[in-house]
C-alpha cells in the first residue's frame, strides 16, 4: 500500500502532461502510486501518457463528466493513506512529497497539509504567495486558516494532502459544482479539522493555461452554494470573512456580465463589516468602467503586479 495517491484529472492537456508526470517521477519520496483519469480528451492526451512505462500509473478512461467526478473517481480508485492532487497543467518540485511526509510525521492528527507555492503568470514570470500572519519561514498548524487564507489561500489543489479517510468521510468533491469545488471541499474540512503548512516552496501552479475553466462566463458556471454555511459563519468571523470575499468576486462578476439581480443577491449576503470602501466603491461603478478595470488588473497580474478590490 502506498503513503501518497496521487490523484491527476487530464482533459486536454497534451501541452502540458509530459512535463506534470516528469515532475512526479522526478519525486525524492517514492512511496506513490499515480491515478490518472482521463476525462474525455479529444487532443493527444492519452497518447502521451501511455508512452509512460511506470507501474506506478493506473490509467482510466471516461466520459466527461467533469474535473469534480474525475477526481472523486480517482479517490474511489486509490490505495494510499493519504490523497495527494496535482492539476494536469502544474508541476512539483523535487521535495514536494517528501516534505508533505516529513510534515505528515511531523503533525499526524491534520485533516489537510499544504506546501507553499509560487503563481506562474506568464511565461517568465512568476508570483510568491503569502498568506497573512504566517511567517515565511513557518512551518506546523495554522492558527487560523480562513483568515489566513484573505488574500492568498493556502488550500492549493495541486499543492495539497489529505488523508484518505477525511475524504471519505466528508465525501470528496460536489459533481454539482462546476467552478469552486475545491474551495467548498477545503471550508467543509477546516471547519472541523486542524491544517498544517510546509515553510517549503514545492509547487508551480500555471495560471495562464487557455483551456482553463476562468474564461468561461459566470453565468455558465454552477457555483458554490454558501448557504451551507450560514449556521457555522455566525460563530466564526474568519469564515464569514473569507466566505463574504468570494460572495464579492462573485456579485462583481454577476454585474460585468450584465446579470444586475444575481448581483445584487450575492452582494445583500455580505457583512457590512467585510465591505471595504475599495471594493464598495468598484461594486458600485458602471459596467462600461469596470469592464476595463478588470481588462488592466489581468495585465499588471500578468506582469507579476497583484491588484485586490477585496483587501
Amino acid at each position: 500500500m502506498p503513503l501518497f495517491s496521487v490523484i491527476i484529472p487530464l482533459f486536454n492537456k497534451e501541452a502540458f502532461i509530459e512535463n506534470t508526470l516528469k515532475s512526479i517521477f522526478n519525486q525524492s519520496f517514492s512511496d506513490y502510486e499515480i491515478i490518472i483519469v482521463n476525462d474525455a480528451s479529444t487532443d493527444k492526451s492519452e497518447e502521451l501518457v501511455l508512452q509512460f512505462n511506470d507501474a506506478r500509473i493506473k490509467y482510466f478512461y471516461k466520459k466527461n463528466e467533469g474535473v469534480s467526478v474525475a477526481r472523486n473517481y480517482g479517490i474511489e480508485q486509490s490505495k494510499g493513506n493519504y490523497v495527494a492532487f496535482l492539476d494536469a497543467d502544474d508541476l512539483w518540485l523535487p521535495d514536494h512529497l517528501a516534505v508533505l511526509n516529513k510534515l505528515i510525521h511531523n503533525f499526524p492528527e491534520v485533516g489537510l497539509y499544504a506546501s507553499r507555492y509560487i503563481s506562474k503568470v506568464s511565461k517568465d514570470k512568476y508570483i510568491k504567495n503569502k498568506f497573512l500572519k504566517i511567517p515565511e519561514n513557518f512551518t506546523g498548524i495554522v492558527t487560523d486558516f480562513f483568515y489566513s487564507s484573505l488574500v492568498n489561500r493556502i488550500a492549493l489543489t495541486s499543492a495539497v494532502a489529505i488523508p484518505k479517510y477525511i475524504l471519505d468521510k466528508i465525501g470528496g468533491f460536489d459533481p454539482n459544482i462546476s467552478s469552486g469545488q475545491d474551495l467548498d471541499l477545503w471550508i467543509k474540512i477546516a471547519v472541523h479539522y486542524p491544517v498544517a503548512i510546509t515553510n517549503s516552496v514545492t509547487v508551480e501552479y500555471n495560471t495562464i493555461d487557455n483551456n482553463s475553466l476562468s474564461k468561461i462566463n459566470i453565468k455558465d458556471k454552477k457555483l458554490i452554494d454558501f448557504s451551507q454555511f450560514q449556521d457555522t459563519e455566525k460563530n466564526n468571523q474568519s469564515l464569514k470573512a473569507f466566505i463574504d470575499i468570494h460572495r464579492m468576486d462573485y456579485a462583481l462578476k454577476f454585474k460585468i456580465s450584465g446579470d444586475l439581480k444575481k448581483a445584487k443577491e450575492y452582494y445583500k449576503n455580505i457583512g457590512k463589516e467585510n465591505i471595504t470602501l475599495k471594493n464598495w466603491i468598484v461594486f458600485h461603478l458602471p459596467r462600461w468602467i469596470q469592464i476595463p478595470l478588470v481588462t488592466i488588473k489581468k495585465k499588471l497580474y500578468r506582469n507579476g503586479i497583484e491588484f485586490s478590490v477585496y483587501q
